[in-house]
Protein backbone atom coordinates (compact mmCIF):
# COMPACT_ATOMS: atom_id res chain seq x y z
CA UNK A 1 0.00 0.00 0.00
CA UNK A 2 1.15 3.72 -0.69
CA UNK A 3 2.95 5.16 2.32
CA UNK A 4 0.45 8.02 2.03
CA UNK A 5 -2.59 5.97 1.39
CA UNK A 6 -4.91 6.01 4.65
CA UNK A 7 -5.82 2.77 6.21
CA UNK A 8 -8.86 0.78 5.90
CA UNK A 9 -10.99 1.36 8.34
CA UNK A 10 -10.99 -2.03 10.96
CA UNK A 11 -13.91 -4.64 10.17
CA UNK A 12 -16.74 -4.39 13.22
CA UNK A 13 -17.42 -7.45 15.44
CA UNK A 14 -20.82 -8.43 15.20
CA UNK A 15 -22.88 -8.89 18.29
CA UNK A 16 -26.50 -10.00 19.17
CA UNK A 17 -27.61 -9.64 22.18
CA UNK A 18 -30.66 -11.83 24.72
CA UNK A 19 -31.37 -9.82 26.92
CA UNK A 20 -32.61 -9.77 30.27
CA UNK A 21 -34.15 -7.03 32.24
CA UNK A 22 -33.45 -8.70 35.59
CA UNK A 23 -30.33 -10.92 34.74
CA UNK A 24 -28.87 -13.63 37.14
CA UNK A 25 -26.77 -17.09 36.92
CA UNK A 26 -29.63 -18.68 36.01
CA UNK A 27 -31.24 -16.57 33.57
CA UNK A 28 -28.54 -14.22 32.68
CA UNK A 29 -28.08 -11.72 29.16
CA UNK A 30 -26.38 -13.58 26.55
CA UNK A 31 -24.03 -12.05 23.67
CA UNK A 32 -23.64 -13.90 20.68
CA UNK A 33 -20.08 -12.51 19.03
CA UNK A 34 -18.76 -13.18 15.06
CA UNK A 35 -18.00 -11.57 11.91
CA UNK A 36 -19.40 -11.26 8.21
CA UNK A 37 -17.61 -12.78 5.50
CA UNK A 38 -19.63 -12.96 2.22
CA UNK A 39 -22.82 -13.99 2.90
CA UNK A 40 -21.41 -16.09 5.60
CA UNK A 41 -21.94 -15.26 9.46
CA UNK A 42 -18.85 -16.80 11.25
CA UNK A 43 -20.39 -17.55 15.15
CA UNK A 44 -16.81 -16.56 17.10
CA UNK A 45 -18.25 -17.10 20.69
CA UNK A 46 -20.91 -16.74 23.48
CA UNK A 47 -20.79 -14.87 26.73
CA UNK A 48 -23.15 -14.27 29.25
CA UNK A 49 -23.86 -11.00 31.93
CA UNK A 50 -25.46 -12.08 35.38
CA UNK A 51 -26.01 -8.53 36.80
CA UNK A 52 -26.79 -5.21 34.48
CA UNK A 53 -24.07 -3.14 35.64
CA UNK A 54 -21.73 -5.85 34.11
CA UNK A 55 -23.27 -5.44 30.78
CA UNK A 56 -23.18 -1.92 30.96
CA UNK A 57 -19.59 -2.23 31.51
CA UNK A 58 -19.00 -4.34 28.84
CA UNK A 59 -20.94 -1.56 26.41
CA UNK A 60 -18.80 1.16 26.94
CA UNK A 61 -15.39 -0.62 26.40
CA UNK A 62 -13.33 0.98 23.35
CA UNK A 63 -14.07 -1.71 20.46
CA UNK A 64 -15.82 -1.58 17.05
CA UNK A 65 -18.90 -3.45 16.77
CA UNK A 66 -22.40 -3.69 15.24
CA UNK A 67 -25.37 -5.15 17.56
CA UNK A 68 -28.74 -6.46 17.64
CA UNK A 69 -30.72 -6.12 20.68
CA UNK A 70 -33.41 -8.18 21.67
CA UNK A 71 -35.16 -5.14 23.45
CA UNK A 72 -37.30 -2.79 22.42
CA UNK A 73 -35.90 0.85 21.76
CA UNK A 74 -39.20 2.80 22.06
CA UNK A 75 -42.65 3.32 22.70
CA UNK A 76 -45.48 3.61 20.70
CA UNK A 77 -45.60 7.29 19.70
CA UNK A 78 -49.85 7.14 20.45
CA UNK A 79 -48.93 6.02 24.37
CA UNK A 80 -46.57 9.08 24.58
CA UNK A 81 -49.01 11.22 23.20
CA UNK A 82 -51.94 10.18 25.26
CA UNK A 83 -50.12 10.59 28.73
CA UNK A 84 -48.81 13.58 27.92
CA UNK A 85 -44.73 12.80 27.55
CA UNK A 86 -42.12 13.96 25.24
CA UNK A 87 -41.98 13.56 21.65
CA UNK A 88 -38.76 13.78 21.14
CA UNK A 89 -36.75 10.24 21.67
CA UNK A 90 -33.98 11.29 24.16
CA UNK A 91 -36.50 13.33 25.90
CA UNK A 92 -38.92 10.18 26.32
CA UNK A 93 -36.45 7.81 27.09
CA UNK A 94 -35.22 10.56 30.25
CA UNK A 95 -38.51 10.36 31.25
CA UNK A 96 -39.19 6.60 31.29
CA UNK A 97 -35.78 5.72 32.54
CA UNK A 98 -36.80 8.25 35.77
CA UNK A 99 -40.04 5.95 36.62
CA UNK A 100 -39.86 3.09 39.19
CA UNK A 101 -41.21 -0.53 37.57
CA UNK A 102 -44.08 -0.28 39.40
CA UNK A 103 -44.86 3.36 38.07
CA UNK A 104 -44.42 2.34 34.89
CA UNK A 105 -46.71 -1.05 35.77
CA UNK A 106 -49.78 1.60 37.81
CA UNK A 107 -49.80 3.83 34.36
CA UNK A 108 -49.64 1.22 31.60
CA UNK A 109 -52.08 -0.93 32.96
CA UNK A 110 -54.40 2.06 33.58
CA UNK A 111 -54.31 3.07 29.90
CA UNK A 112 -55.33 -0.67 29.46
CA UNK A 113 -58.00 -0.75 31.35
CA UNK A 114 -59.75 2.16 29.73
CA UNK A 115 -59.36 1.20 26.18
CA UNK A 116 -61.99 -1.84 24.63
CA UNK A 117 -61.26 -5.67 24.63
CA UNK A 118 -59.19 -6.64 21.50
CA UNK A 119 -57.14 -2.68 21.46
CA UNK A 120 -55.91 -2.80 25.44
CA UNK A 121 -52.09 -2.19 23.85
CA UNK A 122 -50.60 0.50 22.03
CA UNK A 123 -48.17 -0.25 18.95
CA UNK A 124 -45.72 0.96 17.16
CA UNK A 125 -45.38 1.05 13.47
CA UNK A 126 -42.80 -1.78 13.45
CA UNK A 127 -44.74 -4.09 15.63
CA UNK A 128 -46.75 -5.59 13.02
CA UNK A 129 -44.31 -6.26 10.03
CA UNK A 130 -42.11 -7.99 12.84
CA UNK A 131 -44.86 -9.78 14.77
CA UNK A 132 -43.36 -8.23 17.83
CA UNK A 133 -44.86 -7.72 21.50
CA UNK A 134 -46.22 -4.03 21.60
CA UNK A 135 -42.97 -2.49 23.66
CA UNK A 136 -45.47 -1.23 26.68
CA UNK A 137 -46.27 -4.90 27.68
CA UNK A 138 -45.33 -5.66 31.21
CA UNK A 139 -45.93 -9.37 31.27
CA UNK A 140 -45.59 -12.40 29.10
CA UNK A 141 -43.08 -10.96 28.14
CA UNK A 142 -42.23 -8.03 29.81
CA UNK A 143 -40.52 -6.09 27.24
CA UNK A 144 -41.58 -2.89 28.88
CA UNK A 145 -38.85 -3.91 31.34
CA UNK A 146 -36.89 -4.50 28.97
CA UNK A 147 -36.68 -1.05 27.45
CA UNK A 148 -36.44 0.54 30.95
CA UNK A 149 -33.49 -1.82 32.11
CA UNK A 150 -31.41 -1.75 28.46
CA UNK A 151 -31.84 1.67 26.53
CA UNK A 152 -30.28 3.51 29.35
CA UNK A 153 -27.42 0.81 29.11
CA UNK A 154 -27.14 1.93 25.90
CA UNK A 155 -27.18 6.10 26.64
CA UNK A 156 -24.98 5.72 29.17
CA UNK A 157 -22.42 3.70 26.83
CA UNK A 158 -22.57 6.52 24.47
CA UNK A 159 -23.33 4.27 21.38
CA UNK A 160 -24.60 5.06 18.31
CA UNK A 161 -28.70 4.05 17.87
CA UNK A 162 -29.16 4.95 13.92
CA UNK A 163 -32.40 6.76 13.36
CA UNK A 164 -32.79 7.56 16.96
CA UNK A 165 -29.85 8.80 18.48
CA UNK A 166 -26.22 9.99 17.63
CA UNK A 167 -23.15 8.39 19.45
CA UNK A 168 -19.84 6.94 18.88
CA UNK A 169 -19.93 5.31 15.05
CA UNK A 170 -17.70 2.29 16.20
CA UNK A 171 -20.43 1.22 18.15
CA UNK A 172 -23.28 0.59 16.51
CA UNK A 173 -26.81 -0.88 18.30
CA UNK A 174 -29.93 -1.94 17.05
CA UNK A 175 -32.80 -3.11 18.24
CA UNK A 176 -33.38 -6.93 16.88
CA UNK A 177 -36.12 -9.74 17.30
CA UNK A 178 -35.39 -13.25 17.34
CA UNK A 179 -38.99 -14.41 16.71
CA UNK A 180 -39.13 -12.40 13.05
CA UNK A 181 -36.15 -15.04 11.36
CA UNK A 182 -37.40 -17.96 13.87
CA UNK A 183 -41.33 -17.31 12.61
CA UNK A 184 -39.96 -17.28 9.02
CA UNK A 185 -38.60 -20.86 9.27
CA UNK A 186 -40.44 -22.44 11.70
CA UNK A 187 -44.13 -20.76 11.49
CA UNK A 188 -45.61 -20.86 15.20
CA UNK A 189 -43.71 -24.09 15.91
CA UNK A 190 -42.14 -23.64 19.53
CA UNK A 191 -38.18 -24.28 20.29
CA UNK A 192 -37.75 -23.03 23.53
CA UNK A 193 -39.19 -22.80 26.95
CA UNK A 194 -37.63 -21.69 30.69
CA UNK A 195 -40.28 -24.28 31.85
CA UNK A 196 -38.68 -27.61 32.61
CA UNK A 197 -41.94 -29.36 32.06
CA UNK A 198 -42.13 -27.55 28.46
CA UNK A 199 -38.77 -28.39 27.53
CA UNK A 200 -40.36 -31.67 24.87
CA UNK A 201 -39.00 -33.75 22.09
CA UNK A 202 -41.08 -31.56 19.54
CA UNK A 203 -38.86 -28.04 21.00
CA UNK A 204 -35.85 -29.96 20.71
CA UNK A 205 -36.21 -30.85 17.23
CA UNK A 206 -37.41 -27.48 16.40
CA UNK A 207 -34.14 -25.98 17.55
CA UNK A 208 -32.17 -28.29 15.30
CA UNK A 209 -33.88 -27.81 11.99
CA UNK A 210 -33.85 -23.85 13.28
CA UNK A 211 -30.24 -24.18 12.76
CA UNK A 212 -30.05 -25.98 10.00
CA UNK A 213 -32.37 -23.49 8.29
CA UNK A 214 -29.64 -20.68 9.49
CA UNK A 215 -26.56 -22.72 8.18
CA UNK A 216 -28.32 -23.31 4.87
CA UNK A 217 -29.39 -19.67 4.57
CA UNK A 218 -32.90 -20.44 4.57
CA UNK A 219 -34.10 -17.14 4.97
CA UNK A 220 -34.68 -14.25 3.14
CA UNK A 221 -31.66 -12.35 4.44
CA UNK A 222 -29.65 -14.52 2.53
CA UNK A 223 -27.06 -15.23 4.83
CA UNK A 224 -25.17 -18.61 5.89
CA UNK A 225 -24.58 -19.07 9.70
CA UNK A 226 -21.15 -20.93 10.04
CA UNK A 227 -20.67 -23.06 13.17
CA UNK A 228 -18.46 -25.43 14.81
CA UNK A 229 -20.02 -28.70 15.77
CA UNK A 230 -19.35 -27.70 19.24
CA UNK A 231 -21.54 -24.68 18.81
CA UNK A 232 -23.86 -26.23 16.99
CA UNK A 233 -24.50 -28.75 19.81
CA UNK A 234 -24.82 -25.68 22.37
CA UNK A 235 -27.42 -23.95 20.27
CA UNK A 236 -29.36 -27.02 20.60
CA UNK A 237 -29.20 -28.34 23.79
CA UNK A 238 -30.02 -24.55 25.04
CA UNK A 239 -33.86 -25.61 25.68
CA UNK A 240 -34.54 -22.02 26.69
CA UNK A 241 -33.64 -20.66 23.50
CA UNK A 242 -31.25 -17.89 24.86
CA UNK A 243 -28.42 -18.80 23.24
CA UNK A 244 -30.24 -19.52 19.88
CA UNK A 245 -32.28 -15.95 20.39
CA UNK A 246 -28.60 -13.92 20.91
CA UNK A 247 -27.61 -15.89 17.32
CA UNK A 248 -30.88 -15.05 15.70
CA UNK A 249 -30.17 -11.47 16.54
CA UNK A 250 -26.40 -11.62 15.45
CA UNK A 251 -27.91 -13.06 11.79
CA UNK A 252 -30.05 -9.50 12.02
CA UNK A 253 -26.44 -7.54 13.08
CA UNK A 254 -24.82 -9.41 9.91
CA UNK A 255 -27.62 -8.38 7.70
CA UNK A 256 -27.29 -4.49 9.10
CA UNK A 257 -23.32 -4.57 8.49
CA UNK A 258 -23.88 -5.60 5.06
CA UNK A 259 -26.68 -2.81 3.98
CA UNK A 260 -24.24 -0.61 5.86
CA UNK A 261 -21.01 -1.58 3.05
CA UNK A 262 -23.50 -1.22 0.52
CA UNK A 263 -23.77 2.30 1.26
CA UNK A 264 -27.15 2.68 3.96
CA UNK A 265 -26.13 5.34 7.07
CA UNK A 266 -29.30 3.73 8.66
CA UNK A 267 -28.09 -0.05 8.23
CA UNK A 268 -30.95 -1.56 6.62
CA UNK A 269 -33.62 0.58 8.55
CA UNK A 270 -36.01 2.40 6.58
CA UNK A 271 -35.51 5.83 6.04
CA UNK A 272 -38.81 6.83 6.96
CA UNK A 273 -39.18 5.36 10.06
CA UNK A 274 -40.56 7.28 12.87
CA UNK A 275 -37.97 8.37 15.08
CA UNK A 276 -40.01 8.35 18.62
CA UNK A 277 -40.59 4.85 17.41
CA UNK A 278 -37.55 3.27 16.22
CA UNK A 279 -37.30 0.46 14.31
CA UNK A 280 -36.62 -3.93 14.25
CA UNK A 281 -33.94 -4.16 11.65
CA UNK A 282 -35.03 -6.43 9.27
CA UNK A 283 -38.38 -6.02 9.59
CA UNK A 284 -40.32 -5.81 5.87
CA UNK A 285 -41.64 -1.95 5.24
CA UNK A 286 -45.49 -2.79 4.51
Amino acid sequence: MDAGASAEPPLPMLIGCDFSSSPSRRKPIVVASGQLAGTRVVLSGLETFDTLAGFGRWLAEPRTWVGGFDLPFGLPRELLAHLGWPLTWHASMQHYRSLSRAQIRDTFAAFCDARPAGAKFAHRAADGPAGSSPSMKWVNPPVAYMLHAGVPLLLDAGVHLPGLHAGDPARVALEAYPGLLAREILARRSYKSDDRAKQTPDRLIARKDLVTALENGATRLGLRLKLTHAQRDALVDDASGDRLDAVLCLVQAAWAEQRHRQGDALYGLPPGLDPLEGWIVSAPVD
